[in-house]
C-alpha cells in the first residue's frame, strides 16, 4: 500500500475516532498504533515498539513514556499519546519535555490521535524545543504535508537528513507564521519599516494609522496576484481568475448582501460563552463578511479571536487565532458545531492575552 494511501486510512479513523474515542486508551488502540504501523514499525515486535518505555527523570524513578520506537537497538522516536477529545498544548508538551532529555532518542512525537507534533532539539542539544518543527493534522492536510510526514518511516530513515529538514522547517515555519500575522493585522513596526521608504513626512502615530490600511491592502494584492501567476502556469489561458473583492473581509462589496445564519450564529455564541470564562461577555463581538464570519475582542480587528468558513457547501471551518504576539490563524475543519468546545483553551488563551 503507498504511503498517501496509508495516511488516508488514518484520516478515516481519526474522524471516527473523535466521534467514539472517550479514552486516551482508545484513542491509543484506534489511531496511534496505526500510526505507528504507517510508519513502518510494527507495533507487536519489543525490539521495533516498547510501550510503556521506562525514562527515569531525575530522583523520579520509573516514568514511563507511551512508546519508544527502536531503530537497530536503540530509541529513534519518543511517541507520547493524549486523548482525542484532549487539545494540546503545554501541559502535555512539558510531560514529553522531562522524557526528552534521559533517552538518547532526537526525535519526540504528542498526539492525540488527530494532530501529530513532531519535537526534536535544533535550538540546544539534547533539550526538547519549546514548539514543534512540524504539525500535521489528520484530518486536514494537502500532499506537501505528506511528503513531510513520509520522512519518519522506519524505512530509511535518516535522522541528520529529518533534523536537516526539520531545522528548515523551523525557521520556514516561524517565517510564515510572522508574516500570516502581519498580513492579518499589521503592527507598528512593520507599518513603519514600510512608511519609511514610501511616506516623506513624519511617521506620527496618525501617519501610521493612515498608512496601516494601505499596506496591507498591498500585502493581499501581492498574495493574490502571486497565486494567480502560479494558476496561470499550471492551467495557462483556462486558468480561474482571482476575484479581487472576495479577499475582502470586514465590509462586503457594496450592493452584496451579507446573511448572517443560524451556524453562525450558534458558533458566535459558543465562542462568546468560552471567552466569557476570562472576559466580560459582552466584548467578544463579531462581524460578518462575505467570506466567512470574524470574531474580536472589543470589535477590534487588531484583535482577532477566530473566524467561521461556513459558506462551503460541502464543510465548515473554524480559523482559530493563536494569543498575541503571534495572532497566527490555524484553519481547522469541523463537522458539528460541538466540536469548537474541543479548541476551548486555545479560545480562552487568545481571549486573554487581549486582556
Amino acid at each position: 500500500m503507498e504511503f498517501k494511501q496509508r495516511v488516508d486510512d488514518l484520516a478515516a479513523r481519526s474522524k471516527h475516532a473523535s466521534q467514539h474515542a472517550l479514552t486516551e486508551e482508545a484513542t491509543k488502540t484506534s489511531v496511534v498504533l496505526p500510526l505507528i504501523k504507517a510508519l513502518g514499525f510494527d507495533p507487536f515486535n519489543l525490539e521495533e515498539v516498547v510501550p510503556e518505555f521506562v525514562a527515569d527523570v531525575g530522583i523520579k524513578k520509573g516514568e514511563k513514556i507511551d512508546f519508544a520506537l527502536k531503530i537497530g537497538g536503540k530509541p529513534a522516536i519518543l511517541v507520547e499519546a493524549k486523548p482525542i477529545s484532549m487539545a494540546l498544548g503545554s501541559a502535555q508538551y512539558s510531560q514529553l519535555f522531562r522524557y526528552f532529555s534521559t533517552v538518547e532518542a532526537r526525535l519526540a512525537i504528542l498526539t492525540n490521535g488527530r494532530e501529530v507534533w513532531f519535537f526534536s532539539d535544533i535550538d540546544e542539544k539534547n533539550r526538547m524545543d519549546k514548539k514543534p518543527f512540524f504539525v500535521f493534522d489528520l484530518q486536514n492536510y494537502d500532499e506537501r504535508q505528506v511528503a513531510e510526514l513520509e520522512r519518519f518511516q522506519k524505512e530509511g530513515f535518516d535522522i541528520e537528513a529529518i533534523l536537516e529538514a526539520a531545522s528548515n522547517l523551523k525557521y520556514v515555519k516561524a517565517a510564515a507564521m510572522e508574516l500570516s500575522r502581519q498580513l492579518a493585522s499589521p503592527d507598528d513596526d512593520f507599518v513603519r519599516f514600510f512608511g519609511k521608504h514610501i511616506y516623506d513626512g513624519s511617521l506620527t502615530k496618525g501617519a501610521i494609522e493612515m498608512l496601516r490600511p494601505a499596506i496591507q491592502a498591498a500585502l493581499d494584492d501581492i498574495v493574490r496576484n502571486r497565486i494567480q501567476e502560479r494558476l496561470n502556469v499550471t492551467f495557462g489561458k483556462d486558468a480561474p481568475q482571482i476575484d479581487g473583492a472576495e479577499k475582502k473581509s470586514p465590509e462586503a462589496p457594496s450592493g452584496a448582501e451579507v446573511i448572517t445564519t443560524d451556524d453562525e450564529m450558534q458558533a458566535f455564541m459558543i465562542v462568546r460563552a468560552i471567552g466569557s470564562r476570562v472576559a466580560g461577555v459582552n466584548r467578544i463581538t463579531m462581524r460578518d463578511a462575505l467570506s466567512y464570519c470574524s470574531i474580536f475582542m472589543d470589535d477590534n480587528n487588531r484583535k482577532p479571536v477566530c473566524r467561521l468558513y461556513f459558506n462551503a457547501k460541502h464543510s465548515r471551518s473554524v480559523g482559530i487565532f493563536a494569543p498575541q504576539p503571534e495572532k497566527t490563524e490555524t484553519k481547522i475543519q469541523i463537522e458539528d458545531l460541538s466540536d469548537i468546545y474541543k479548541f476551548a483553551d486555545q479560545i480562552e488563551a487568545t481571549v486573554r492575552s487581549y486582556l
